[in-house]
């Protein structure tokens, strides 16, 4: 009989290669692509958004956030890696220079991509919701829409699902109104996409 494998350990995210975002669960060492460029725009519109009113207090916000993108979160054994990440300052009131966040955030948000939307519903949705983590976001570029989430009694309740050039306050951050025609503000119209396969616009 062979050796059974063993479960991978953080070790095994050390040595994963740098061109890969590297996530533990229940044991297995899960490699993603890094995102492509819609994904990646997205993900930097979104915080460009968000960090001034809530990082920074700007633009008439309220501040008391520290958001971090693509944060290294240890929830025990299990090891994620959002998106984008958001701690109120009075749970984290800074973040750690010489350890590990190992502290679950208020919010979490994962841009889905062909290769990635069934791994964060399925499996880092349950966790996140495990942990207490408040809310969540899902964007998917292609569909351009947003769904919000918040954890009601340790399930996720949809809150809304948003598209194209909606302007919404969106909770957590529902002090301020975000424009999502932001998010796509790069992405080719409509019409171009039409005649496009979805091969070619895989993201």
């Amino acid at each position: 009989m062979g050796t059974p494998p063993r479960d991978a350990t953080y070790q095994d995210i050390l040595d994963a290669p740098e061109h890969m975002v590297a996530e533990l669960i229940d044991g297995e060492l899960i490699l993603s692509p890094r995102p492509k460029a819609p994904h990646a725009f997205v993900a930097s519109m979104l915080g460009a958004e968000l960090i001034p009113p809530f990082c920074r207090g700007r633009n008439g916000g309220p501040g008391g956030w520290i958001i971090l993108d693509e944060p290294e979160i240890h929830f025990g054994e299990r090891v994620l890696v959002p998106d984008l990440a958001g701690w109120r300052t009075t749970r984290l009131p800074h973040i750690p220079m010489d350890e590990q966040i190992k502290l679950a955030p208020d919010w979490v948000c994962e841009v889905a991509s062909k290769s990635t939307e069934k791994l964060d519903r399925m499996r880092k949705l349950p966790i996140y919701a495990s942990a207490g983590v408040g809310h969540a976001w899902i964007i998917h570029p292609r569909n351009r829409t947003l769904d919000v989430m918040r954890l009601i009694e340790g399930r996720w309740t949809l809150l809304g699902v948003y598209a194209d050039a909606n302007t919404i306050r969106a909770e957590p951050f529902e002090q301020f109104e975000l424009e999502l025609a932001t998010l796509w503000s790069a992405f080719p119209t409509r019409a171009s996409e039409a005649a496009a396969t979805y091969g070619e616009l895989e993201y």
